[in-house]
C-alpha cells in the first residue's frame, strides 16, 4: 500500500503541474486527445469485444451497441462541437449596470478523479473521460476492479494513446479508491451505488470537492395497455429489450419492474414469455446471447432476493441460478409484496416483478412511495396520465412509449436525482459537468460617482447608482417619448 501511495501522490504532482502548464486548456490539445480516444476504440475493437465478453460474458452485438459505439458517437460529438461549447457566453445586463459589459466563460476545474463501474466497463470509463478532456481538465481514471480484463485494457492502451503526463488510469480494489479519496481533487465523477456514491460524497466533503454522482434506482415501467393494444407487440419486445438485453438488467437504466392493470397482466405475461425465448432460446445460459451476472457476490444477493418464500411464491417463469457458472435466468414475478427486499432495493439483475394496480393512475402512488427512480417509463397515449406522471413524480428522466433511449441521446442531458444522482453528463451537458462556470464583468470608468464625505471618499458609491436607478430610467424613458413626439 506504501508503493500505491506514492505511486498516487507522484500521478497526482505530474497532472497538476501538467494542468498549471496551461497544456491542457487548449482547445487543440483537447481535440488532439478525444481523436485519440476515437482511434484507440477503432484500432482495437475486437480486444474490445473480446475482454466484454470476458468479463461479462457480452455478445459483440450488445458489446458495439451499448459500449464501443456509445464512445465513437460521443468522441466525434465533442470534436465537432467543441469550438462551439468553449465559446464565452455573452450576457445582456440590466440597464442599472450600464456601459458595464457581462459574459460567462467556461474553464476547466483542474485535476479530476473519474472512478468508473463494472458494467459498462469502457463506456463509462471513456465517456465521462472524453467530458473532462473537453472541458480541459488532467484526468485520473480508475476502473473497476470486477471487470478485470477491461481494467487491464485500459490502463494498459490509454498510455498509448493519450497524453500521459495529463491522463492516467490507476487500477486496484476498495483499497486503492480509500487511497485516492483521501487526497484532493478538484472535481469527481462517480458510476455506481447509492451505498458506495454516499462514501464518495462524505470523502469529497473533506475538502469542499464538487462531485457528479451517476447512481440508480427502481426504474418502473407503466403498461397502459388500454390505450396502447394496438402496439402490444412493440411494446412486450421493447420491455423485453430493457429489462434483459443490456448486460441481462444490470443497468442502472434498465426496467426494475411493471406496472399494469389486474386484468390485463396476464396477457403481457403470456407474451412475454415466448418473446424471452425469442430472444435467448429455449436454454438462455447457452445461447451466448445473455450476460453473466459479474460475481458470485452478485449472484448470492440476487438469490437472497428470489428465496423471500413470498417471493418464491409468487414467480411465474423461470428462477433458476446456477452459481458456479454466474447465471441466473430471465425471471418473472407477479406481484411480489410491495413490502419485500426485492421491491425496496434496485435489482440489478435478470428478475421482472410485474405489480398489478386496479386503475392505472393508481401507479403513480406507487412510484412516489418509492426513493426517486433515474428513469421513469410508460407506455401510453393518455396525455392525462402524461401530465400527471410529469407533475406529480419526480425522476432523472421521463420516457414515454420506449426505454433507454434517452441514454443514446447527447441532446438530452443524463442523470439522476436524489438517490438516483446528482449532475448531469453527455453531450454539451458533459463538457459542462467538468466545467466551472466563471462570469466576467467589465465596468468602465467614464461614469462615477464619488462621495463627498471623508469616510468613503476611496468607494464607488454603487448603491447611490441603484438608489437613483429608478429615477434614471424614467428619464430616459420620458427622453424618448420627446424624441419620438418631435
Amino acid at each position: 500500500m506504501e508503493a500505491m501511495k506514492e505511486t498516487v501522490e507522484e500521478s497526482l504532482r505530474e497532472m497538476r503541474d501538467t494542468f498549471a502548464s496551461g497544456r491542457t486548456r487548449s482547445l487543440k490539445w483537447r481535440k488532439r486527445q478525444i481523436a485519440a480516444i476515437y482511434e484507440m476504440v477503432k484500432d482495437n475493437e475486437d480486444k474490445l469485444c473480446s475482454v466484454l465478453f470476458q468479463d461479462l460474458g457480452k455478445h459483440s452485438t450488445e458489446a458495439f451497441r451499448d459500449e464501443l459505439g456509445h464512445v465513437l458517437r460521443s468522441a466525434t460529438v465533442a470534436i465537432n462541437c467543441l469550438d462551439k461549447w468553449a465559446v464565452p457566453k455573452q450576457s445582456n445586463l440590466p440597464l442599472l449596470f450600464f456601459p458595464a459589459k457581462g459574459k460567462v466563460i467556461s474553464e476547466p476545474y483542474g485535476t479530476v478523479l473519474v472512478l468508473s463501474s463494472w458494467n459498462f466497463p469502457i463506456s463509462l470509463s471513456l465517456d465521462p473521460l472524453i467530458g473532462a478532456i473537453a472541458a480541459g481538465n488532467t484526468v485520473l481514471l480508475k476502473s473497476s476492479e470486477l471487470s478485470p480484463n477491461a481494467s487491464a485494457f485500459l490502463a494498459k492502451t490509454i498510455p498509448a494513446y493519450l497524453d500521459n503526463k495529463a491522463i492516467k488510469v490507476i487500477e486496484g480494489g476498495p483499497d486503492v479508491a480509500t487511497i485516492l479519496l483521501q487526497h484532493q481533487w478538484d472535481k469527481i465523477f462517480f458510476t455506481g451505488s447509492p451505498k458506495i456514491g454516499r462514501i464518495i460524497m462524505a470523502a469529497a466533503a473533506q475538502h469542499l470537492t464538487p462531485v457528479t454522482l451517476e447512481l440508480g434506482g427502481k426504474c418502473p415501467t407503466i403498461v397502459d395497455y388500454p390505450t396502447i393494444s394496438k402496439n402490444i407487440k412493440s411494446v412486450v419486445k421493447r420491455i423485453t429489450g430493457g429489462k434483459w438485453g443490456s448486460c441481462s438488467g444490470q443497468a442502472c437504466i434498465s426496467v426494475d419492474y411493471v406496472l399494469i392493470e389486474k386484468s390485463f397482466a396476464s396477457s403481457l405475461i403470456d407474451m412475454l414469455k415466448p418473446l424471452i425465448r425469442s430472444f435467448f432460446g429455449d436454454n438462455p445460459k447457452e445461447s451466448g446471447c445473455l450476460s453473466r451476472i459479474v460475481s458470485k457476490q452478485h449472484v448470492q444477493r440476487l438469490s437472497r432476493l428470489l428465496n423471500d418464500p413470498r417471493v418464491q411464491a409468487s414467480i411465474v417463469y423461470g428462477g433458476s441460478i446456477d452459481e458456479e457458472n454466474l447465471y441466473v435466468e430471465p425471471t418473472i414475478l407477479l406481484d411480489p409484496p410491495l413490502d419485500s427486499e426485492i421491491m425496496n432495493e434496485e435489482i440489478f439483475g435478470p428478475i421482472l416483478p410485474i405489480i398489478t394496480v386496479r386503475d392505472i393512475q393508481d401507479s403513480i402512488g406507487i412510484i412516489k412511495s418509492k426513493a426517486k427512480p433515474l428513469a421513469i417509463y410508460a407506455f401510453t397515449n393518455d396525455e392525462n396520465l402524461k401530465t400527471r406522471i410529469l407533475s406529480e413524480t419526480s425522476s432523472g428522466s421521463v420516457t414515454f412509449n420506449d426505454v433507454m433511449i434517452q441514454y443514446m441521446c447527447d441532446a438530452l442531458p443524463f442523470g439522476g436525482v436524489g438517490e438516483s444522482g446528482i449532475g448531469r453528463y453527455h453531450g454539451k451537458y458533459s463538457f459542462d459537468c467538468f466545467s466551472h462556470e466563471k462570469a466576467i464583468m467589465e465596468g468602465s470608468l467614464a461614469m462615477d460617482l464619488e462621495a463627498r464625505y471623508p469616510p468613503w471618499n476611496s468607494f464607488k458609491l454603487s448603491f447611490i447608482r441603484l438608489a437613483f436607478s429608478e429615477a434614471y430610467f424614467k428619464l430616459l424613458l420620458l427622453m424618448l417619448g420627446l424624441k419620438r413626439s418631435t
